[in-house]
């Protein structure tokens, strides 16, 4: 999913789906099959994504998404802590947060 022209405010669910497709892209369909992914699952912990799978993550969120989302600049004012408890829900409130600043 390359940029997209959004002409209406995405809301949390269809943010939310997004989101989940890009997990797939960056850690692969069969990875998917076997997890239950909600707005409260955990990069770390629960997905089990390494640095290198959350970049490509990031990366994607900042091209879809585009400039209005600093994406990166949000995750590097956080503590080791919040980056290892960042949760979807996190990502997903701090896009619909940047879209209603729009």
């Amino acid at each position: 999913m390359d940029t997209i022209a959004t002409t209406h405010k995405l809301n949390n669910e269809e943010i939310f789906t997004i989101l989940k497709s890009f997990i797939t892209e960056v850690i692969g369909e069969e990875f998917v099959e076997d997890l239950d992914i909600s707005r409260e699952s955990s990069f770390t912990r629960d997905l089990e994504m390494d640095s290198i799978e959350i970049v490509s993550f990031s990366e994607k969120v900042k091209s879809h998404f585009g400039e209005n989302i600093d994406f990166t600049g949000w995750l590097s004012g956080m503590d080791l802590d919040q980056l290892i408890n960042l949760k979807l829900d996190d990502i997903i409130n701090y896009i619909a947060t940047c879209q209603s600043s729009k």
